[in-house]
């Protein structure tokens, strides 16, 4: 009985060490790429860092001289519609699964197609709009191409609103209604209050999802050569004039291309600093 339990424990302690060995080399192979992207985005897009980069337009082919202003713009207008149309219909939509639908069937039918939505392709995404918008109007613009991206923006942030108000105890919303007080009322002033860390993650995450799709905007937004404020059309955008950059022969052109994959790295680096500090700060509260 003793060799059997002997022989018993020995095969668990090499299932084990096997499973962990496996599992940690696998960890590493993820972590190698990973570290090899970045340091080359890093070393190629630093070289091409200068104030030009700022201040100046994308050049003509050919030209040594120029910068991304109008494209970094553009994408930050495009970027910013984007949450603002996806943000609030996210939040409104994760508040209904988690107040009014956490035990109807209809709750569940609604996280399974939102699920679906949040993994979707972007391009497919793109090309539903394109056929929506672009085609109905006949026209490229920068407003297809924020409502491609709020597509995007849409899905994460039901997600991440209907999990952050699940998390808050039942007990503060018994409390405050038998207090009396409506639910619109509960919901805005105290269950918002107590998962407003959470929700604001959900949506800076959906940002830096967003920052640097290109796919989406090659069917809506396209690009634009020129400086444009004019959402209404064709909207230079950092994604697509990386994508294009990347692909000419020209070598300043693949310099700036660099230049730009670094400043939307460091976006979104910055991003998820920002997210993981939230979410830190709201566990360290509860705790």
């Amino acid at each position: 009985m003793t060799a059997m339990a002997d022989r018993l424990y020995f095969r668990r302690r090499l299932v084990n060490a096997v499973s962990l060995v496996l599992s940690g080399a696998a960890t590493l192979f993820g972590l190698f790429w990973l570290v090899w992207i970045l340091w080359v985005t890093i070393s190629k897009g630093i070289d091409a860092m200068s104030l030009h980069l700022f201040t100046e337009m994308t050049p003509p082919p050919g030209q040594d001289t120029g910068g991304l202003k109008n494209a970094i713009v553009g994408s930050l207008m495009l970027s910013s519609l984007a949450v603002a149309m996806g943000a609030p219909v996210g939040i409104a939509a994760g508040t209904f699964l988690s107040e009014y639908a956490r035990a109807r069937k209809i709750g569940e039918v609604i996280r399974f197609v939102n699920d679906i939505l949040l993994s979707a392709p972007s391009i497919v995404l793109g090309l539903f709009v394109y056929t929506l918008v672009v085609r109905t109007t006949g026209t490229f613009s920068g407003y297809a191409g924020s409502i491609a991206m709020a597509f995007i923006v849409l899905p994460v942030v039901v997600r991440t609103t209907d999990e952050m108000l699940r998390l808050v105890p039942s007990q503060m919303r018994e409390a405050a209604l038998s207090l009396g007080i409506p639910q619109w009322k509960v919901t805005t002033q105290i269950l918002y209050r107590a998962a407003l860390p959470g929700i604001v993650t959900g949506v800076l995450l959906a940002l830096a999802r967003i920052a640097g799709e290109t796919a989406p905007l090659l069917f809506t937004a396209f690009n634009n050569q020129y400086w444009s404020t004019d959402m209404g059309g064709a909207m230079p955008n950092l994604p697509v004039t990386i994508f294009q950059f990347a692909m000419s022969p020209f070598a300043y052109w693949n310099q700036l291309a660099w230049a730009g994959a670094f400043l939307i790295t460091l976006f979104v680096l910055a991003v998820s600093l920002i997210a993981r500090t939230l979410l830190l700060r709201k566990k360290t509260d509860h705790d």
